[in-house]
């Protein structure tokens, strides 16, 4: 680790008093060594993976860290703060600050030492020696692992010339110190002893009921590079203290080695400590498991242990085959990726976003094709014959029947994948047979996609309520196979037909004929509130609502003209966010920094391929200001191309699809009446307040002006 932190990558004195002003301190660090090209760039990639998880630990440790491909090289500084800094640990704030940056595509080499890095975070010994050194140039050395600390901070060498009298104290503080220094090679060798009597089925403690209980675990984070391996050692070391064997395979960036099948299968549980999906899964089926985050695992691991043994006893095993727990702990996508303490309503939010998300790419490829078919083959091409019975290789309305034909029936799995995938949402991989029955049965009864929505999350809930259900250990292996499709299809099929059915088909076509009974104010109402939302999140949820409201009306062979109107106002509207923000940064570019100019010459691509989420680092970086104006935006193109009365049969495409857009020209005037009313919009906001850091802060060699280092970023 040498060369990844040296003496002027330390800060002894850290004066930030925020995370954004600490990773700024020592980003600057790294800048002068030149071990980052781009301090605004990279400092927005460290904002970008705080945002996904809080970096503060318990015992007052913040690792803000990233992969950028502003970094030349794996990099770490340290910062010590005598007031703490708010990292968002549970204990308060931290005073141990570790910038890890890591580049785009780091070799496996530099991430093992960042993650042994990791490890010795976990040893209280490490921790207390960075806390009481008084030098740079020791701190760097006892992080590098130079020489092992201990606990007054000097070094094992210094602890050597010590009196006599005292000798005896620095060596059996220099002891665990040692270890801690070589986590890496610790938290190696005891799982591969592990692996070896689990092998072998050897046991030095005992054998049979006088064994040892023994856990293998995953642990994983977004970045893979600390919390993976600090949540592995914080197990590891908890097992120690219960005398129970932990055996952790880590899935990080460097890739993972695969835990030994005899020692998964000698284990007596299961803890998966994970914010992104595990790998290979269903290895550990048929287990005590418990699944949590991988924050969880690092500050509260001996509850984790005591939760998993108490689980064994009980006998709460998941089911074969990776189907999904017989308990109904948790072990759902939705479930894993829910925070704790998170309400149904989120939870809810997340089901219907897992079957939107999947029914998307159908929606764009059948509507593209029906709208091509058009194109090419004139409005009456839907009454063509089928093409296989008439094809005529050199005739284009043959070829626009069959692209019409073949985007009819992509446009037939819509609601089927929408309910499939919202049962998958909430009950894995069970969810989808029951799932996809009830959507095919919804279009069967003319329930649309309302009939979808309630068919996936009916077909869900009947599978978790199966999965609760004790079963034999006899009958897990045909559960998923055989018990769970049989019973839940059966259910949802019975509820579909014969209860809720009828109710929401009627529902349905009441919708339909609103839709078709649009006109005048109303339309423009309705136009201006898709627009609105469309700009609210930028492709998140509220956005989400909108576009599937809006192609939930052309996914029919013969759409209405109000919902092709919609389906225009609401594409329209999504693409004036990042058009506008690529706008306001070519007019007045002294308003935006560096990285925000970069970024708004490909919003302009983006924002002409409607692809609103090219609006989102500027909308992060300035929510109050730019959100508001994008909304006003999208309301004004979503009213007047509602008010030109333009239409659209495809779901995507933007500009690239114009020729398929009727009244183009006013639709085009529509989108850009919005893009000038958010760009001027965010030009006044941005002007009333003074420049961002960053935006000219930069001197002749690139490396950042003296004034940069004392400002900070302007609130938003």
């Amino acid at each position: 680790m040498s060369d990844m932190i040296t003496a002027d990558l330390v800060d002894l004195d850290l004066s930030a008093d925020t995370k954004e002003a600490a990773a700024r301190a020592l980003a600057e660090r790294m800048v002068a060594l030149g071990r980052v090209t781009d301090l605004e760039g990279f400092l927005a990639d460290v904002a970008a993976r705080e945002a996904q998880m809080p970096t503060g630990l318990d015992g007052g440790i913040g690792i803000p860290h990233c992969r950028s491909e502003h970094v030349t090289e794996p990099t770490l500084a340290f910062g010590r703060s005598a007031a703490g800094i708010d990292f968002g640990a549970a204990d308060g704030p931290a005073d141990l600050i570790f910038l890890i940056a890591a580049p785009a595509g780091a070799d496996d080499a530099h991430l093992t030492i960042l993650s042994s890095l990791a490890r010795q975070l976990m040893s209280a010994e490490f921790t207390d020696a960075l806390r009481s050194v008084d030098d740079a140039s020791a701190a760097a050395a006892l992080i590098r692992g130079d020489e092992p600390p201990t606990a007054d901070g000097s070094t094992a060498a210094d602890a050597a010339k010590a009196p006599a009298a005292a000798g005896s104290s620095s060596e059996s503080g220099s002891e665990p110190a040692s270890g801690s220094g070589s986590g890496s090679a610790d938290s190696v060798t005891a799982p591969a002893a592990a692996s070896a009597g689990a092998a072998t089925g050897t046991d030095d403690a005992g054998t049979g009921a006088d064994r040892p209980f023994r856990i293998v675990a995953v642990t994983s984070c977004p970045t893979g590079i600390a919390h993976t391996y600090m949540a592995a050692e914080s197990l590891e070391n908890a097992g120690r203290e219960a005398g129970v064997e932990v055996v952790v395979e880590t899935q990080g960036s460097a890739g993972f080695t695969r835990l030994d099948p005899a020692v998964i299968a000698a284990a007596d549980g299961v803890i998966f400590a994970h914010d992104v999906p595990v790998r290979e899964k269903d290895r550990f089926a048929g287990k005590p498991t418990v699944d949590t985050g991988v924050k969880a695992a690092i500050n509260r691991a001996a509850d984790l242990i005591t939760e998993v043994r108490g689980k064994a006893e009980r006998g709460e095993v998941t089911a074969t085959d990776g189907s999904g727990a017989t308990d109904g702990s948790g072990t759902s996508p939705v479930e894993r990726a829910g925070g704790p303490g998170e309400g149904y309503g989120t939870k809810l939010r997340t089901w219907l976003m897992s079957g939107v998300s999947y029914m998307v790419p159908f929606v764009a490829a059948g509507g593209l094709l029906i709208a091509l078919g058009f194109a090419i083959g004139g409005y009456e091409i839907n009454e063509a014959p089928s093409v296989m019975d008439h094809f005529v290789w050199t005739q284009a309305a043959s070829w626009g029947a069959l692209l019409f034909q073949i985007g009819g029936v992509a446009f037939g799995f819509l609601v089927p994948v929408l309910a499939g995938y919202i049962a998958y949402g909430m009950a894995d991989r069970p969810g989808l047979v029951p799932g996809f029955v009830g959507g095919a049965i919804s279009l069967t009864i003319s329930a649309g996609f309302l009939g979808g929505l309630a068919a996936g999350l009916i077909a869900g809930g009947v599978v978790l309520a199966i999965q609760k259900v004790r079963i034999p250990a006899a009958l897990r292996g045909i559960m998923p196979v055989v018990v769970i499709p049989l019973i839940s299809s059966a259910v949802v099929g019975f509820l579909m037909f014969v209860v809720i059915g009828k109710p929401i088909a009627s529902a349905q076509k009441a919708m339909t004929d609103w839709l078709n009974g649009l006109t005048g104010a109303n339309a423009i109402l309705l136009g201006a509130l898709l627009g609105l939302m469309m700009c609210f999140d930028l492709g998140g949820p509220v956005n989400k609502v909108a576009y599937t409201f809006a192609t939930a009306g052309i996914a029919v062979a013969n759409p209405s003209d109000s919902a092709m109107k919609i389906m225009a106002a609401v594409m329209a509207a999504g693409m004036v966010p990042p058009l506008a923000m690529a706008l306001a940064t070519t007019v007045r570019g002294k308003l935006f920094n560096r990285t925000e100019r970069e970024n708004g010459k490909a919003a302009w691509v983006l924002g002409a391929s409607f692809i609103s989420e090219g609006a989102i680092p500027f909308a992060a970086a300035d929510p109050l200001r730019v959100i508001p104006a994008s909304m006003v935006g999208g309301a004004v193109t979503g009213a007047l191309s509602m008010s030109f009365g333009a239409t659209l049969r495809a779901p995507h495409g933007g500009i690239f699809v114009v020729p398929l857009i009727g009244n183009p020209f006013l639709y085009l005037v529509a989108i850009a009446a919005g893009v000038c009313v958010t760009a001027a919009l965010v030009i006044v906001l941005k002007g009333l307040r003074k420049p961002v850091t960053g935006a000219d802060t930069t001197g002749p060699d690139g490396t950042p002006a003296p004034s940069a280092r004392e400002e900070q970023p302007v609130a938003a």
